[in-house]
């Protein structure tokens, strides 16, 4: 399977659940053990609004390659027909090129990277 061949708008609907997936199990891995506060800490990671902030600040750091960057500029610039109303058109146009980031790092078995992009966003 030829990654780059994949709707970038698909690398972003696997990468949304590889990621809340993750941040879910490193929350509960962090002690908390309440639903709500689950639910309330993980949507600071997970919203378009968190995502977006992530994502700019990932673009700032060494951390992503050109290839990493490019999946996600071509993720951001696709055309959505919708997005949701809490949420600006161009908070989640980079909410969706991080989850293409994410799903494109899966796709390629690095859950290493993905890792390394987690810690980095949670400060570990």
């Amino acid at each position: 399977m030829n990654i780059n061949l994949i709707n970038p708008l698909v690398l972003a609907y696997i990468g949304d659940a590889v990621y809340e997936l993750e941040i879910r199990k490193r929350l509960v891995e962090n002690k908390i053990n309440k639903v709500n506060e689950l639910q309330k800490e993980c949507t600071k990671y997970v919203s378009a609004r968190g995502q977006a902030s992530y994502m700019e600040k990932l673009i700032n750091s060494s951390l992503l390659n050109e290839d990493e960057l490019d999946i996600y500029k071509r993720a951001r610039n696709s055309k959505v027909n919708s997005h949701p109303s809490n949420t600006d058109i161009i908070t989640y146009k980079v909410a969706t090129g991080f989850e293409a980031l994410i799903g494109y790092l899966y796709l390629l078995n690095d859950m290493v990277k993905i890792n390394k992009i987690i810690d980095y966003i949670m400060g570990d």
